[in-house]
């Protein structure tokens, strides 16, 4: 068992984890899309709208100029949809993107629980793909965006704040308050820069499979960056210098590791 300490903390803590491009490979949003489609659910045009938005977010991150943009995306998706068709679609969505899940994140996921510590998917995708998803893959929750429903049906608004960029941070926060969480022992893994205030806002931020400006960021920080191959299924880690980067580097992965120092003034 002596692999799992270098990850244990001696206070409360959780580990936070964002969903596309870090639990999973690509976009949630192009899986839901697709099989929404196919149920009949939308039409060729808005599926040709989201495929695009995924296969951009694929290739270069989160490129929004805004969360209101990012925000209208999520909650336009599903306007005019009954809820009970929604969650219908678990029966193949969920399936599909457990396929998509890393397996060097399930290692982490594993890491995590063997140190005593709650797991939480934070997405902007809806709750009611992102809680189920997280309960399947034997997490503690799933916090995702609700969307306001009036009479089954979604009506493109809000219903409470939005998960995605500081919104993450008050879901985080709030869970923190509920849970008696220390933060600042808390983790959290993410790809995008978009989700900067989250990874700011704990003790052991983690950069997976950064975009340039969240690579630059983790760089300059010091920060722990770790890079998942799809292609060999192995961990490729750089490991910056400095306290939760230590912590990290000494937790056991399976598989094709090596390492670089980055001075952590950069």
């Amino acid at each position: 068992m002596s692999e799992y300490r270098p990850i244990i903390a001696p206070g409360p803590s959780a580990a936070f984890f964002d969903l596309d491009r870090t639990l999973i490979a690509g976009s949630s949003v192009f899986v839901v899309a697709a099989t929404a489609r196919s149920a009949g659910l939308i039409g060729n045009r808005q599926f040709v709208k989201d495929a695009a938005s995924a296969v951009a977010f694929k290739l270069k991150g989160a490129s929004d100029g805004t969360t209101d943009g990012v925000r209208d995306r999520i909650l336009g998706a599903v306007k005019g949809v009954r809820q009970d068709d929604l969650v219908a679609l678990n029966a193949e969505v969920l399936p599909k993107l457990l396929g998509k899940i890393r397996p060097e994140a399930r290692r982490l996921l594993d890491l995590h629980r063997h140190a005593g510590r709650a797991t939480y998917i934070v997405s902007a995708s809806p709750v009611e793909i992102v809680e189920p998803l997280a309960t399947t893959l034997g997490m503690t929750a799933g916090i995702g965006t609700r969307s306001r429903i009036v009479d089954g049906v979604y009506t493109g608004e809000l219903e409470g704040p939005f998960c995605y960029g500081p919104g993450k941070v008050e879901a985080i926060e709030e869970i923190a308050r509920w849970e008696g969480l220390d933060l600042a022992q808390c983790y959290a893994y993410s790809d995008s820069a978009s989700d900067l205030p989250m990874l700011m806002a704990v003790g052991h931020p983690v950069a997976v499979n950064p975009d340039t400006a969240l690579e630059r960021h983790a760089s300059r920080h010091g920060w722990p960056v770790v890079e998942f191959s799809q292609r060999t299924k192995s961990v490729i880690r750089r490991v910056a210098s400095g306290a939760a980067g230590a912590g990290l580097a000494a937790a056991s992965f399976a598989g094709g590791v090596r390492y670089a120092r980055v001075a952590a003034s950069r």
